[in-house]
Order: structure tokens, then C-alpha cells, then sequence
């Protein structure tokens, strides 16, 4: 989960880093100036800075085969991110920053697969029909595991899922794990759009359901959402379903703006870091009317802004909890760009429900995420949705 920067904060950010650039710059170089304790910290400063310099001098000139000096920074930069072991934090280097950019983007070229990572890889949950992944016979429950000879044990979403996109027409080679079965299949990606939020009518006892589904929480979605429900509404919906299963997040201010379509008023969610103040998000405002009973479906890939919405859902008794335990994510991430083209998406702060909860295991380990009130699973291989079928069970009956 990430905040939305103001472009106004990054201009007094990039200023007050010049002014400490040109500060530094001559403090470092006329360490007589300054008083005794803060000399050490420049002197101090300085002499690591050489150190890495040396260092990275002599791989390059006297290293016994040529090496990259940029190609080492980005390998120090990751190795010393890695070092805090926090699954949440990454140090992208140029090429990995632009794919992460481009993540979000609802038109991509790719082979059809909604995906959430694994430790092994990528599983997928679900195959867009006509899609390349469909007439190669993937189906939800496989796990890539490599792209060619690269394995994706252990990376980050956005560069696994970069690996598979590629210009249309192009071939791209996986490895598929399905239970103790491999096999390699090569795909010709195509042009595949993805909806961030989608909906339907689905009809259950003879009682008009609108389902929205939400998979991300990227820039727009909770307009989005507002739309897709406003859409189900003018069809006769008497109740709403909105599904959260296999979404991994993304932009904080999102998740208050996907909440608010549902919830009036009050808090949404609350926010603290060691470098950050408290800071408090509140409804706002402008809701859909409350008539409708609500179901938001879950499971353990709903995490952190997803489980913001649900946990606000659940707590201002707006909706019934259906799936499974929800991931258990209870920290957000800032992304700063780095003047080499890549960046820092680093975790600054932790996050708190309405009633006070954080979801989290204690700083960045996995917690208990949100407990279902009511319990359904649908297996992988299923071809039958069994979680939705009770989710419009459980709506239906608040009807009654």
C-alpha cells in the first residue's frame, strides 16, 4: 500500500535536498567550521563515502575481468535493501523502476492471466477467455514458475509479471508447476485489456445481485467502483457483492476513496510511522444509500489496502465478511525515485483499523489479517465458484 505525494510536496522535497546538497557539499570540505559533534557525523560521512568510491574504483579498473560500475551500484543498493529483510521493501533498479510503472497500466500486452505471487512464483487465479493463456491450457491453480531460464522463486510482482509482458506477437516461454508436474510452454503474447473493476448482474432465488469485482487498488479505482455500482443499482440490484479476492492493494488514498462509496462517515483508517505524524482518513462523504445488504468477499490474497476497505466495511457494519483469512498486512510503503533513473519502495509506516487494530503480525511479518464471519473457499482447480455461491446465500438471506 502506498500513499498519493502531492506534487507540491516533492518540489519542497527536491529543494530542501539541493539546500542540503550545497550545505554538505561545503561542510564537507571545511570540517573546521562546524562544531565538534557534528564534524564527526560530516568527517564520518565522508570517509564512507570514500570507501564505497575506493572500493568500486578498484573492481573497475583492476578486477580481473571488466566490470559494470552502475551494474555493481544496483547490486550493492539491492543487497543492502534485502539486508533488512522485509518482504514489502525493494530496490529497483533503472529498467525493473520502469516496469513497476508500467504495471498499472489497464492495457497490456501479456498472455491473460490475473496472477498473485507466491514464493515459488506466480499463481494464477484466473484465465481471461480467448486469452494466449487459455489456448495454451493454463488454468487457475497452476504456479509459473520461471519465465525461460529465469526462476521467479522469491521476486517481487511487478518484475516476475514485467518478464511475461512483451510487444504483441512475441513469444515468451513458461514453466508451468501444476501439484509435481512440470511442463514449458512458449505463448505468443497479445494485447490484453484488464479492467481494474468490473460488475454484473447475478440472479439468486429470483433476487437481483450486483457482484463488482475490484482488483486493484491503482489511480481511479475508487471512481470506478462508484461507477460499476451506480451501474448494478440502475439495473434493479437489491443487494451488492464486492469482491476482493487476489487483490494485493496498492494506493492508500484509493482505499479511503473505494470505502467511501459505501460508508458515510467516520474513519477509515489511521496512519503512523517513525518519520511520519499520525494521521487519520476519514469518510468522505457522498455514499450510496445503505438499503442494499453487502457481502465483501475475501480471501489470502486480499491484502493491505484491500483488507482497509474490508476491515472498515466490517467495523462501521456495512458488510458481512465472506472467504477466508484475509493476508495479514499491516504496514504501507512510499516509493522516492532515485536521480539514476530507478528507486526505493521502502515501508515508512504501519496502519490501523477503525476500532484501533493493526493487521500485521508485529512491524513487517504477517499477521491474522481479518477472520470471515462467514467461511467459504473455492478450491483452485474448481469449477464451480463456491465461495461467490455462498457469498449470495449470506446477502440474499439479510433480505429476509
Amino acid at each position: 500500500m502506498r500513499p498519493h505525494a502531492p506534487r507540491r510536496r516533492w518540489t519542497a522535497r527536491a529543494l530542501v535536498a539541493l539546500i542540503a546538497l550545497v550545505v554538505g557539499l561545503w561542510f564537507g570540505g571545511h570540517p573546521g567550521w562546524l562544531p565538534a559533534p557534528l564534524r564527526s557525523v560530516f568527517v564520518a560521512r565522508s570517509s564512507q563515502d570514500r570507501l564505497i568510491d575506493d572500493v568500486l574504483g578498484l573492481l573497475q579498473r583492476d578486477y580481473y575481468r571488466p566490470v559494470d560500475r552502475a551494474a555493481l551500484v544496483n547490486a550493492g543498493l539491492q543487497a543492502a535493501v534485502a539486508s533488512l529483510h522485509d518482504p514489502y521493501s525493494h530496490y529497483y533498479d533503472p529498467a525493473e523502476y520502469r516496469a513497476f510503472a508500467s504495471f498499472d497500466n489497464p492495457h497490456l500486452s501479456g498472455i491473460g492471466v490475473e496472477i498473485v505471487v507466491e514464493r515459488r512464483g506466480l499463481l494464477v487465479q484466473e484465465v481471461f477467455p480467448g486469452s494466449p493463456a487459455a489456448h495454451a491450457g493454463i488454468v487457475p491453480g497452476d504456479l509459473i514458475v520461471a519465465v525461460g531460464s529465469t526462476s521467479l522463486a522469491g521476486r517481487p510482482v511487478s518484475v516476475s509479471a514485467s518478464l511475461i509482458r512483451g510487444r504483441p506477437g512475441t513469444p515468451v516461454t513458461l514453466t508451468i508447476a501444476r501439484g509435481r508436474a512440470r511442463r514449458t510452454v512458449t505463448l505468443r503474447r497479445a494485447e490484453i485489456s484488464v479492467p481494474v473493476a468490473d460488475s454484473r448482474i447475478l440472479v439468486y432465488h429470483h433476487v437481483r445481485i450486483g457482484y463488482v469485482q475490484l482488483t486493484s487498488f491503482t489511480q481511479g479505482s475508487g471512481a470506478e467502483v462508484r461507477q460499476q455500482v451506480r451501474d448494478v443499482l440502475a439495473k434493479g440490484a437489491r443487494a451488492l457483492i464486492l469482491d476482493l479476492r487476489g487483490n494485493g492493494g496498492g494506493l492508500l488514498q484509493e482505499a479511503v476513496n473505494v470505502a467511501s462509496v459505501f460508508i458515510p462517515s467516520g474513519t477509515i483508517v489511521t496512519t503512523a510511522g517513525r518519520a511520519q505524524p499520525r494521521e487519520v482518513y476519514l469518510a468522505k462523504g457522498d455514499a450510496i444509500a445503505a438499503t442494499q445488504p453487502m457481502v465483501v468477499l475475501v480471501d489470502s490474497g486480499t491484502a493491505s489496502s484491500a483488507e482497509i476497505v474490508t476491515a472498515a466495511l466490517e467495523q462501521h457494519g456495512r458488510a458481512t465478511v465472506v472467504g477466508t483469512h484475509t493476508y495479514g498486512k499491516g504496514v504501507f510503503q512510499e516509493i522516492e525515485p532515485l536521480p539514476n533513473g530507478g528507486a526505493l519502495d521502502f515501508t515508512v509506516g504501519e496502519f490501523y483499523t477503525p476500532d484501533g487494530q493493526n493487521l500485521g503480525g508485529g512491524g513487517v511479518a504477517r499477521g491474522p489479517g481479518i477472520k470471515p464471519q462467514v467461511y467459504a473457499y473455492t478450491k483452485p482447480t474448481s469449477r464451480v465458484d463456491t465461495a461467490l455461491l455462498v457469498a449470495e446465500r449470506t446477502v440474499v438471506a439479510k433480505l429476509r
